[in-house]
């Protein structure tokens, strides 16, 4: 890499996909989940890239990380899941510099969340990086830039009501329940898997509800047995998974499968069920839809409810914006500085150098050569020219990058820091 002068400045990029472009199926194929994201870091590693943060949630998978050409990137997310590089082309998209910086901070911040101020992703975010970092693969600039949109997701929640009232997928789940399941207080409610939206569901129908017809089911009954002990729910074996659908009138589905776990074979019905799928990848087979009895209602049909409380969000953006305007710039500024900083320095020593030079002809020229004076006026000039060149580099204008690499060209200096 010492001889590739473009390997001195690679570029940031986020890639990935989100529930803008991607349906559920889709998100699905590109989902990650834990084993294969540490497999990406390992990998990544190994090809020798510095630095990345990868993020998999029900509504998006990106990768925000440096690299020679964003393929890299790319070629990582596609072979540490199902999908492919013609299903990314489809649905994905590829940012770079500013505009990857712009979206890691709308979506930490809430702003490109599929329910607007839905502030759980900039937990995911923390995590990521946290991942990253054990593995040797977060700098200084990331570190930098995660910390700078945690700042900004938190004095948007605390100066704003960006994310005033109850709205989330869980609690989406549950409105659509009260509006589409008459007499719920009598019916019986199935929760299938205690990941976080799993969780927040049963709290929210506890909460809303009140009543003993909530019945919990994961595939490891500990962790369904401490959620059940903190809410009063009732908890099954998974064995009793199939039993447990006859008898249940709405299921709720939240588990972290990579493939269905529910289809028509294991429902025997003999009474209406409305299931609500809220995994991503989807955990309950189309082929459901095959039974009469059978409504199937999937997140992203939840996220579409549109209700006072998202209007009321929407008013908020204005403020949100500018506080992530004025964390970005304080970034930007900071990333321009850490960049051309040692370029300058290394200018500054290569005139330096060129002064002593001159100075030491000149001193065997002249007889009565004035030490003193020529010091002071060759280091004003040399400060001037440094000075005249930090501010061009400063200046939002300039291609930074391509500005270093002609000045290191031109004085022949090299520097080492990115």
């Amino acid at each position: 890499m010492e001889n590739n002068s473009f390997a001195k400045h690679p570029t940031f990029y986020a890639i990935g996909l989100s529930y803008k472009k991607a349906d559920a199926e889709m998100r699905g194929k590109f989902s990650l989940d834990e084993k294969a994201k540490t497999n990406l870091l390992h990998q990544a590693k190994e090809e020798g890239l510095e630095s990345l943060v990868v993020t998999s949630t029900c509504n998006r998978t990106e990768i925000y990380g440096f690299a020679q050409h964003p393929f890299q990137l790319i070629k990582l997310l596609c072979e540490n899941s199902q999908g492919t590089v013609e299903d990314f082309q489809k649905v994905a998209f590829v940012y770079k510099n500013h505009e990857a910086i712009s979206h890691m901070f709308r979506v930490g911040t809430g702003l490109d969340s599929q329910i607007l101020g839905d502030f759980e992703i900039i937990s995911q975010l923390k995590n990521a990086f946290v991942q990253s970092k054990n593995h040797q693969l977060a700098n200084a600039f990331l570190e930098r830039l995660v910390n700078a949109v945690i700042q900004a997701s938190k004095k948007i929640k605390t100066e704003t009501e960006i994310s005033s009232g109850a709205t989330s997928v869980s609690f989406a789940a549950v409105q659509y329940i009260f509006k589409n399941v008459e007499a719920i207080s009598s019916k019986n409610i199935l929760l299938f898997g205690t990941g976080k939206i799993g969780r927040n569901t049963c709290e929210n129908l506890v909460k809303h509800t009140k009543h003993e017809q909530i019945t919990l089911i994961n595939r490891t009954k500990d962790k369904a047995e401490k959620i059940a002990k903190k809410l009063n729910v009732i908890v099954k074996d998974y064995s009793d998974l199939q039993l447990e659908l006859q008898k249940a009138d709405v299921v709720v589905v939240a588990t972290g499968a990579q493939n269905p776990t529910i289809d028509k074979a294991i429902l025997n019905l003999k009474k209406p069920l409305l299931i609500l799928d809220l995994s991503i990848p989807k955990n309950v087979h189309e082929n459901v839809k095959d039974l009469e009895q059978v409504s199937l209602v999937h997140m992203d049909q939840l996220a579409e409810m549109t209700d006072e409380t998202l209007e009321n969000r929407k008013k908020h953006i204005p403020a949100a914006e500018a506080i992530i305007e004025e964390i970005k710039e304080e970034f930007i500024a900071w990333t321009k500085q850490r960049k051309f900083a040692p370029t300058i320095h290394a200018l500054k020593a290569k005139l330096n150098a060129i002064k002593e030079g001159e100075l030491n002809v000149q001193r065997k020229k002249i007889a009565n050569f004035d030490e003193e004076q020529a010091e002071l006026i060759s280091a004003r000039i040399i400060q001037k020219i440094t000075n005249h060149f930090a501010n061009h580099l400063k200046d939002d204008e300039t291609m930074v990058d391509e500005s270093i690499e002609w000045i290191e060209k031109i004085f022949q200096i090299e520097t080492l820091a990115k």
